[in-house]
């Protein structure tokens, strides 16, 4: 279990929409409203994880490629370079020769094909593909932003998850991730581009 919890909180956690008053449902399709969704999208991403007491984060950068039905490709950069991608049926990272180490394959683990819809629909704020597993808090902020606060359903994420926070426009542009062992993680997407299709050097990221 341990790469699906490195990628989820890497990226990467998810969440569920509290429905129960009208005017948080109201808020949630505002929020949907406001974001662009595509096919594909790619961009760059710096994150900062600070451990539990320690006083200076641990900073990473690199880019990212989120492909429908295809997966997540996140290549860190800085300060080394690795590469962890996600599809429906493979969990494994890319070496810098070009070579694939196999994490987890969909026999292995059942749950693979969720963390992918998982991943999926974090960065691009689905709120209805993640209704069952987190309760939101909805909140518009100003003419066109928005914020998203998550807190885990599930007992497993609940675990090592205390809450997500999502905030964006026309975008996802960060993430920040409070874990229940006291560390967090912020991320911020950067120079984002949406496309149709993916280009054949792209789809062979995930092969």
């Amino acid at each position: 279990m341990k790469p699906l919890r490195v990628l989820v909180l890497a990226a990467l956690a998810s969440f569920a929409f509290a429905s129960s008053a009208a005017a948080d449902a109201d808020v949630a399709g505002l929020i949907h409203d406001r974001l662009k969704t595509a096919p594909v999208l790619k961009g760059e991403f710096e994150q900062s994880k600070t451990l539990k007491g320690f006083r200076n984060p641990l900073v990473s950068k690199g880019e990212f490629l989120v492909a429908r039905g295809q997966g997540v490709w996140w290549h860190t950069q800085k300060p080394f370079d690795s590469t962890l991608v996600v599809t429906k049926t493979r969990l494994f990272t890319r070496n810098p020769d070009g070579s694939a180490a196999n994490l987890m394959d969909a026999q292995s683990e059942a749950g693979l094909q969720q963390v992918d819809e998982l991943v999926l629909s974090l960065l691009s704020a689905d709120l209805e593909v993640l209704a069952d597993k987190f309760a939101i808090v909805a909140q518009p902020v100003g003419a066109a932003g928005w914020t998203l606060v998550l807190t885990p359903r599930d007992p497993n994420l609940a675990k090592f998850l205390v809450r997500a926070t999502l905030a964006g426009e026309r975008d996802v542009q960060t993430v920040r991730i409070d874990e229940a062992r006291g560390d967090t993680t912020q991320i911020r997407f950067s120079h984002q581009q949406p496309s149709t299709a993916l280009t054949p050097d792209e789809a062979a990221r995930f092969q």
